[in-house]
């Protein structure tokens, strides 16, 4: 980001769409971000979700959500065929995996019969043509999905709106991607993880978030150059414009968490592959269109190796008034900086104030001025008048909505991914709120 915007976070299973009606909601809502002068919809990862519905869970790391476009199409073959050439990294991998698991009634791929967790080429062949019209409703699917998905965002384009996408480090263990390149990954023999993903007590958890994510061979995804990390983010540019990165500060050292352990406590720092795999990406795709997500524990290399990129990193400014975390504080920001008034894992404005205790509350309203009925407001305002390029505001803040309308509560396994704008939401009203903000903070496109 080399300018001053204004940006909106929301995934778009929170649009206020009827069932097969993704299309004519995001349409609606990109003519109302352009009249409030939001000109970057950041999302969530667009995959088909996994355990609990969580987007960063997804079955796979490349293929999209087809439930979103269920309308059946006849394209014809040779559209079909020139879609499987380029996307034949991922799609007959995704479309077998996809076609087994129905077929498995559901079960992770490392519960199958062994010659197909351990990937026997024979036994490929003959599961392939067994089910092969299931395969091919998969694939199907997919074109369906990439399609629909192009045209809404030649939509946006035309509303002058850019798309930032997200990609979790780390793919789901039951996953097409992990079932399709066990190599890659901390495995045993049984395809069951020797080591895990998560964090150390942050923020959000005392004991630290265990993910359950198996880990990368780094040392083999080098040997190939990095080949599979750079399709993955390949691939991520042709669905947005931009990348948001999540938990960067993997790449520069990683919590490894012994599979058995029963708390993310247990772990240890890992060095990640640093500046060669971004060296790699640059070479292959000719820049680096992302954003860091550098929350949670930050050190100094995993600064330096943002800076060094020339990557905009994250500040979140609910994390500001906690005294020992000054840094996302809006006085404290600088340019190179994404600013939100809090992501999806974090309460909505409004739920995270009603938290507070009094002392706190009386310290946010002191620094925001307004009104404890304002808060909301004057978290965007604090936001979007800060230093930072772009500041971002979840759709629930200016909703100004509480705490039944957060996205994501991280380490609780159920009820989180499910909350949908109400139909209401896309006023004049509101957008003319949002539009003054951001012309008086230079914030238009």
């Amino acid at each position: 980001m080399s300018r001053r915007a204004a940006g909106l976070l929301l995934h778009p299973t929170s649009l206020p769409a009827r069932a097969g009606r993704l299309d004519a909601a995001a349409r609606s809502y990109f003519a109302w971000a352009q009249e409030a002068g939001v000109s970057v919809w950041q999302l969530l990862p667009v995959g088909p979700p996994g355990e609990g519905g969580s987007p960063y869970a997804a079955l796979s790391a490349f293929a999209g959500d087809a439930s979103w476009f269920p309308e059946a199409v006849n394209p014809a073959p040779d559209a079909l065929a020139a879609f499987g050439s380029e996307h034949a990294a991922w799609l007959d991998d995704w479309a077998h995996y996809a076609a087994l698991k129905d077929a498995y009634g559901g079960l992770p791929w490392f519960a199958w019969e062994e010659p197909l967790r351990r990937r026997d080429p024979s036994a490929l062949v003959r599961s392939a043509a067994s089910l092969r019209e299931a395969v091919s409703s998969h694939r199907l699917a997919q074109y369906v999905f990439m399609t629909r998905w192009a045209e809404l965002r030649e939509q946006a384009r035309d509303r002058g709106i850019t798309i930032l996408g997200d990609v979790p480090i780390y793919p789901a263990l039951d996953s097409a991607d992990v079932w399709a390149h066990q190599d890659l990954f901390h495995l045993d023999d049984e395809g069951a993880p020797t080591q895990v993903g998560g964090v150390p007590p942050d923020y959000f958890c005392e004991t630290g978030q265990l993910w359950g994510n198996p880990l990368y061979r780094w040392d083999r995804l080098k040997e190939t150059g990095y080949a599979w990390w750079i399709e993955r983010l390949k691939h991520g540019l042709s669905l947005h414009d931009e990348l948001r990165l999540d938990h960067f500060r993997g790449f520069a050292g990683y919590w490894a968490v012994p599979a058995d352990a029963d708390t993310a406590e247990e772990g240890a720092w890992e060095p990640g592959p640093g500046l060669a795999l971004f060296d790699a990406v640059r070479a292959a795709l000719g820049g680096l269109p992302f954003v860091a997500e550098d929350l949670g524990v930050i050190t100094e290399d995993v600064s330096a190796l943002r800076k060094t990129l020339g990557l905009p990193g994250m500040r979140v400014l609910q994390f500001g008034f906690d005294p020992a975390d000054g840094d996302h504080a809006p006085h404290r920001l600088t340019r190179d900086i994404v600013v939100y008034t809090g992501t999806h894992d974090n309460d909505t404005t409004r739920g995270w104030f009603a938290s507070l205790d009094a002392e706190a509350k009386a310290r946010v309203l002191d620094y925001l001025g307004g009104t404890a009925d304002e808060v909301s407001w004057s978290m965007i305002r604090a936001a979007y008048t800060s230093v930072a390029d772009l500041a971002v505001a979840p759709l629930q803040d200016v909703l100004d909505l509480g705490s039944e309308a957060r996205m994501n509560v991280p380490g609780v396994a159920k009820g989180n991914w499910s909350w949908r704008a109400p139909s209401d939401a896309f006023t004049p009203e509101r957008a003319h709120r949002l539009r003054r903000l951001a012309e008086d903070t230079e914030r238009l496109p």
